[in-house]
C-alpha cells in the first residue's frame, strides 16, 4: 500500500533562505532595558533635531533669496528654482516631523500601562519616604530650637 497523498503543505528548510537575515551586534544584545530605551530616545531626538535644522536652514535661505534688488530674468528664474527646491525640502521635513509625532503618539497609546503605573507608584513611594524624613528632620530641629529658647 502506498502512503495517502494530500495537498497540505509541508514546511521545509530552504538552504539559501537568507531574506531579512540581520546580524545584531552583541553590544546591543547585552544592553539592559534602560540603556536600550536611552539609545532609542537619543535616536528620536537626533531625527527631530535634523528635521528642525532643515526647516530653519530652509527658512534662512528663503529669506536670503527674497531680497529685492535689480535682477535680470535669468537671476529671477534661478532664485525661483532655488526657492521652490528649498520649499520642497521644508515640506518634506515638516511631513517627517508629523510622521515622527504620529509614531510617538502611537508608542504612548500602545505602551505598557502596567509598567508606567509601576514606575509612578515607585516614584510616589520614594517621594513619600523623602517627605517623612524631611518631617522628622523638621521635628528634631524644632525641638532643638524650642529647648534652646526655654533655657
Amino acid at each position: 500500500m502506498s502512503e495517502p497523498q494530500t495537498d497540505v503543505s509541508r514546511p521545509s528548510a530552504l538552504p539559501t533562505a537568507t531574506l531579512l537575515h540581520r546580524t545584531i551586534p552583541q553590544a546591543i544584545i547585552d544592553q539592559n532595558s534602560d540603556e536600550y530605551l536611552d539609545n532609542i530616545e537619543e535616536e528620536w531626538n537626533k531625527k527631530v533635531d535634523l528635521e528642525v535644522e532643515t526647516l530653519v536652514d530652509g527658512m534662512v535661505d528663503l529669506v536670503g533669496l527674497a531680497s529685492i534688488s535689480d535682477k535680470d530674468k535669468f537671476r529671477i528664474a534661478q532664485e525661483s528654482f532655488q526657492a521652490e527646491a528649498r520649499a520642497e525640502s521644508m515640506v518634506r521635513a515638516a511631513n517627517t516631523l508629523i510622521s515622527i509625532t504620529h509614531s510617538m503618539k502611537l508608542l504612548l497609546l500602545l505602551s505598557d500601562e502596567a509598567q508606567i503605573a509601576h514606575r509612578r507608584d515607585a516614584e510616589l513611594k520614594v517621594v513619600q519616604e523623602e517627605k517623612a524624613k524631611a518631617k522628622e528632620q523638621v521635628a528634631v530641629l524644632l525641638d532643638e530650637l524650642l529647648r534652646g529658647a526655654t533655657n
